[in-house]
């Protein structure tokens, strides 16, 4: 077990924001939903209070705590993938009903988390000791929402019209 578990608060939707971050990943599952005793006098019997899951073989907690505390863009999460179409799917199921998009691989899902879509070779592409062709991959790259792997490379390589 993992000595740090992040812990995301919800308003009342967990369970559900859970469901589909395990959806999205290999090696992802919902561990345990803890949900309110039928004595509980500030949650309806059998509410869900707390849901563990593994994501990415990362664990974390999901808190029903209520709308006191929403989520910012100060934290997000970082996908590293593997090419364009992970790129696209993930994008695809991140901003699927009411997510947002945002600048340069930026996503915030209707949950309101925000996520970073970013594809492996863009590290490589901006690393690169050329920092000519390195300059033009990161100027192509703040142009874009969803990155362009494709569009990337053109800009990398000079390719007029990137």
């Amino acid at each position: 077990m993992s000595k740090i578990t992040p812990c995301l608060w919800f308003d009342g939707n967990a369970e559900e924001a859970a469901s589909l971050y395990v959806s999205l990943l290999p090696d992802s599952r919902i561990e345990n939903v803890s949900r309110s005793a039928a004595d509980n006098p500030s949650t309806p019997a059998g509410a869900v209070l707390l849901v563990d899951f593994t994501l990415a073989g990362q664990p974390f907690r999901g808190v029903n705590g209520g709308p006191q505390f929403p989520f910012t863009e100060a934290i997000s999460f970082s996908i590293d993938c593997e090419d364009q179409a992970e790129v696209d799917r993930l994008w695809n199921e991140l901003t699927q009903g009411g997510g947002s998009p945002g600048q340069c691989g930026w996503i915030k899902d209707r949950f309101g988390l925000s996520w970073q879509v970013v594809p492996r070779e863009l590290g490589e592409l901006l690393g690169n000791p050329d920092r000519e062709r390195a300059g033009r991959a990161m100027e192509a790259m703040l142009r874009m929402t969803k990155i362009d792997i494709a569009a990337l490379r053109r800009a990398f390589e000079g390719v007029p019209g990137s």
